[in-house]
């Protein structure tokens, strides 16, 4: 069996016990509910959490901080912004598919403006500072379209969303992020040689022959598709590509191009157990609706932050 044998079985694992468990437990369901509710909620929670998880460990790699996440870039805070935009004018009400489309505008847009802010020759320090920038720029146009939102009912809608999670979308909603997010998954996949080459730095990078800059590129496109189809449909489902990678280097080494099939892998399987747990806290705790998955994997992603920088402290 392969490195990735147990991976792809606990996924297997995962997947079925995500489609016989329901509101009354776990069951086979009626054909209706199996086709509608929970495949569309599987199916994206192990795009989304595949996504997130290569996305978070090419970016480690290429900017050479265990800390890098997708949010770091702003790609997903534009994502955010433009399904919001698709909610308060009205657009998601009308056509269902806006809202992810819209994100995923918001993305494209954002990736544009990461890559022109970062210049025609993008640097590791560059992208992150271009990422900062554009992230404090989205959240504050965020905040301004949710000052401005024409009811309370929107607000608290739009609120929701923010928050994260992959119930009560359909198989359109999968349609629309699996091309998006499998391309970018393909686009990082293929930066192994790159990204161990950055180890060394970007200098030592060059002499090898390695084109930088192309990576970089190539590193913030993947994301920018990658973990703005995963906003643009999930909301702000966040910490799942920082806690990944790290959890992986220990069993398979530090090298970033062996940490990227098994951070996707990892990630589908991380996010849909989220998924699981917050379908069973209506099960075991007085709850009278799901906790946000993105509460959830905020939650588990903090502490577990707080850890990563303890130790790089020492």
């Amino acid at each position: 069996m392969t490195r990735t044998g147990p991976m792809i079985a606990l996924l297997a694992s995962l997947t079925i016990l995500s489609l016989l468990l329901g509101p009354a437990g776990f069951g086979l369901p009626l054909p209706v509910i199996l086709w509608q509710l929970r495949l569309p909620r599987t199916l994206l929670a192990l795009l989304v959490g595949g996504g997130l998880g290569v996305s978070g460990a090419a970016l480690q790699g290429a900017l050479r901080n265990p800390l890098a996440d997708p949010g770091l870039l702003g790609i997903s805070g534009a994502a955010a912004f433009g399904a919001v935009i698709a909610f308060y004018w009205g657009l998601a009400a009308a056509f269902s598919p806006a809202l992810p489309l819209a994100g995923l505008l918001g993305a494209g847009l954002g990736a544009a403006a990461l890559l022109i802010f970062a210049g025609r020759a993008p640097t590791g320090p560059a992208l992150i500072l271009a990422g900062i920038g554009l992230s404090a720029a989205a959240a504050a146009l965020l905040a301004f379209a949710l000052a401005l939102a024409p009811n309370p009912y929107a607000l608290a809608e739009l609120t929701f969303w923010l928050l994260g999670g992959v119930a009560d979308r359909t198989l359109s909603d999968c349609a629309l992020a699996a091309p998006p997010i499998l391309l970018g998954a393909a686009i990082l996949l293929r930066l192994g040689p790159g990204l161990d080459a950055l180890t060394l730095g970007e200098e030592t990078a060059a002499t090898l022959g390695i084109p930088v800059s192309s990576t970089l590129r190539r590193a913030a496109l993947g994301t920018a598709l990658a973990a703005g189809a995963a906003a643009a449909t999930a909301g702000g489902v966040g910490f799942v590509g920082l806690i990944v990678p790290n959890l992986l280097r220990s069993r398979h080494g530090e090298r970033p191009g062996a940490l990227l099939l098994p951070s996707l892998l990892a990630g589908a399987a991380l996010l849909l157990a989220a998924d699981i747990l917050v379908r069973l806290a209506v099960l075991i705790l007085p709850l009278n609706a799901e906790p946000p998955l993105g509460v959830l994997t905020a939650l588990l992603g903090a502490p577990f932050l707080i850890v990563i920088a303890r130790r790089l402290g020492r």
